[in-house]
């Protein structure tokens, strides 16, 4: 089976119910962005020593990925029809890791340049992606309802990411560059209102 076809070579391309559309479609561009974050998950395993613990764990996250790439893909009117289901527990289990991180991670009061080690820089960047994801997401709702349970997902995954970013530093006991005090700007506005 050959890899490619042609049938893309005007511009367009096939989506989940045999409709094409142009190849800069906020439906493809959405997709695209999921794709992308997805692969930068893929990198991030790929750097992870064995038996790290963030593989599970990202493992079941590019798993759902997949399967909300193929909803995304699917316009409202048929998303029925498609056979991948969507986790009904998908932000809830997010949530959860998230929350059991945080007891374990020591309180910051700064905002952190993103950055750090190999693992942590790299979470960070998927965690920008999948801030891209959200705003494309939410373009594409405007045209085409997105279900409500990938659009929580997402917010809630760069949400997760960062917190495995930082968790990772602490871990190697390294330490995050800081930039400012979460408070900057009151003390700001408390300074110029004396």
């Amino acid at each position: 089976m050959k890899i490619y076809t042609r049938t893309g070579d005007k511009g367009k391309t096939g989506i989940h119910g045999g409709q094409r559309v142009e190849k800069d479609d906020i439906r493809i561009e959405a997709n695209g962005c999921l794709d992308e974050l997805n692969s930068m998950i893929g990198v991030v395993r790929s750097f992870l020593p064995s038996e790290h613990e963030y593989d599970n764990i990202l493992f079941k996250i590019q798993s759902d990925m997949m399967v909300i790439m193929s909803h995304v893909a699917t316009p409202s009117q048929i998303r029925d029809q498609n056979p991948n289901v969507l986790n009904s527990n998908i932000v809830s289990e997010c949530e959860s890791i998230i929350d059991s991180y945080l007891t374990k991670l020591e309180e910051s009061r700064f905002f952190v340049l993103p950055g750090g080690n190999l693992i942590s820089a790299h979470l960070q960047l998927a965690r920008t992606i999948a801030r891209r994801c959200e705003r494309r997401l939410w373009t594409l709702t405007k045209i085409d309802e997105v279900p409500d349970l990938i659009l929580q997902y997402i917010n809630r995954l760069s949400d997760l990411l960062f917190v495995m970013a930082r968790y990772e530093m602490q871990s190697q006991g390294q330490m995050e560059e800081k930039w400012q005090h979460f408070m900057y700007k009151p003390k700001r506005a408390a300074k110029k209102e004396e």
